[in-house]
């Protein structure tokens, strides 16, 4: 093996700095920039992968951190509110993936389903249903990106005697609003929905949701079947990830055994990444529920000071109860792509989370206000 040459080293030095200057300023997408992983970067030396069922004992490929990995599935079943021995899941590359888990277990439950989601859900959810070729109502949202209810009652009856495959959004993309999956029941029961799956998309709020006062309705006691919670995003991982939690008795039915790897085959891909099972199983032993909670805090105590710091300027900012997102008119591409924050339309928002600290607000807001093309 040869050597890098001069050109490269500098080449990855350049790459370093550059990220490490972008890092300052990103406040527009939802991932955490304050975690330290250095005492995992000896596991890089083995070709480990998490391919098969973490939760199968038996099995010929032993490079692997399944062990590692259900300790985070029984942490966050656990969170989540799981029942005792009747949940699975596994460490996924990602929400989007979570969300397809979700989508295809429903189908194989319920062949014919009607899938329901907002217009607010997360962009994977109606590429997800176009791969599994689902048929699916698009129902409307409310003004604070909450679904309509009146809106999905009415997109129910028109299809009451087929199964119903909801997507509650526990935080939906733009304006971090949260669906309740209690109304969503009753109008089931009202409409006499008996054939019925309720997936939460929790990838930004899982992580937290349950220390909010009020807590959202949403988790495995209040009736979800399956959610989904981002691993790069509150909680922290330079490696995208996710981790989705399933009913245990529903994953059963839909199980294949694999002769090739003598386990079972029921992940959406085959070989998995096992580095990530061990940098949320490190969070969860460093930081754990109370570490969670605290930051929680924290960046709420951030987020309002935050809309307040907009709202002296003169400038309308929104924000959702207990939401971190703050939503204000859309900022000129300069300022946009200074703190790389997101847009839809005609507004532009900003994510609190940990790692995001004071000082970054008071930067972007001497900013904001100096940008001369925001008000024209």
């Amino acid at each position: 093996m040869k050597n890098l040459t001069p050109e490269d080293k500098n080449r990855i030095d350049e790459l370093k700095n550059h990220l490490q200057e972008r890092k300052n300023h990103l406040l527009g997408y939802p991932v955490t920039l304050n975690f330290d992983y250095s005492l995992l970067y000896k596991f890089l030396q083995y070709p480990v992968n998490n391919a098969g069922d973490p939760f199968y004992m038996d099995g010929s490929h032993h490079m692997n951190t399944h062990s590692i990995e259900r300790e985070v599935i029984h942490f966050f079943a656990n969170l989540l509110k799981a029942p005792e021995n009747n949940y699975w899941g596994y460490v996924t590359n990602g929400s989007s993936e979570g969300n397809l888990y979700a989508l295809y277990l429903a189908k194989r439950l319920y062949p014919g389903g009607v899938v329901y989601f907002s217009e607010e859900s997360h962009y994977s959810i109606e590429k997800n249903i176009d791969i599994l070729g689902l048929n699916y109502q698009k129902v409307k949202s409310q003004p604070h990106g909450e679904i309509d209810y009146k809106d999905f009652e009415e997109k129910i009856l028109l299809h009451q005697d087929q199964p119903a495959i909801i997507i509650a959004n526990i935080g939906t993309t733009f304006k971090e609003a949260k669906d309740d999956i209690k109304p969503i029941q009753d109008i089931l029961g009202k409409c006499k929905v008996k054939k019925y799956y309720i997936h939460c998309d929790a990838a930004f709020c899982g992580s937290y949701a349950q220390f909010l006062t009020p807590k959202p309705h949403f988790d495995f006691s209040e009736g979800a079947d399956s959610i989904i919670v981002s691993g790069h995003k509150f909680l922290g991982s330079p490696i995208p990830c996710g981790i989705i939690i399933v009913l245990k008795h529903n994953k059963e039915r839909i199980s294949n055994y694999v002769d090739v790897l003598d386990s079972l085959d029921d992940t959406i891909t085959g070989s998995r990444n096992a580095i990530t099972p061990l940098i949320i199983w490190y969070m969860i032993r460093t930081v754990g529920t109370e570490g969670i909670h605290h930051q929680l805090n924290e960046c709420l105590n951030l987020a309002a000071y935050t809309q307040i710091k907009i709202n002296h300027l003169g400038i309308k900012a929104l924000r959702n109860p207990n939401a971190l997102t703050i939503i204000f008119p859309r900022v000129s591409k300069a300022l946009q792509y200074k703190w790389q924050l997101a847009a839809h339309g005609a507004f532009s928002h900003l994510i609190i989370r940990p790692g995001i600290t004071k000082d970054m607000i008071d930067s972007f807001i001497t900013d904001l206000k100096n940008d001369v093309n925001y008000r024209k």
